[in-house]
């Protein structure tokens, strides 16, 4: 059975830092990708940033301009988001996907939620 946790969302001001964690479970994980993607209210759902589990090949969303950084624990099966000089358009749920190509998954978790403030 597949389970996808996400974990790490908050309330914080902008300019402050967040991390984001997946814990995978019962996924092939192979050479798959796995990521984040997040949806504000009344907006698309967005592509934040996948990492390929084995080679460590990643993809970033154009709007990352090197604020988060993506990364994984191949040993403990989890995933990693963090985010850094946060801002008011940050604010959404954050979704983790596994076995993600851009914005569609197999499996995807219920999502975190992340609020900035200005």
């Amino acid at each position: 059975q597949v389970h996808v946790v996400e974990s790490g969302g908050g309330v914080v001001q902008a300019g402050d830092s967040l991390r984001l964690s997946c814990t995978l479970s019962g996924v092939t994980f192979d050479n798959y990708a796995m990521g984040w993607v997040r949806q504000a209210p009344g907006r698309e759902r967005e592509f934040v940033a996948s990492i390929r589990w084995i080679t460590g090949s990643i993809l970033y969303g154009d709007f990352v301009k090197g604020r988060f950084t993506i990364s994984r624990d191949a040993a403990k099966g989890t995933l990693s988001l963090q985010m850094n000089n946060l801002k008011p358009e940050d604010t959404a749920k954050y979704y983790c996907g596994a076995q993600i190509v851009n914005l569609s998954a197999n499996y995807w978790g219920q999502g975190t939620q992340v609020t900035v403030s200005s």
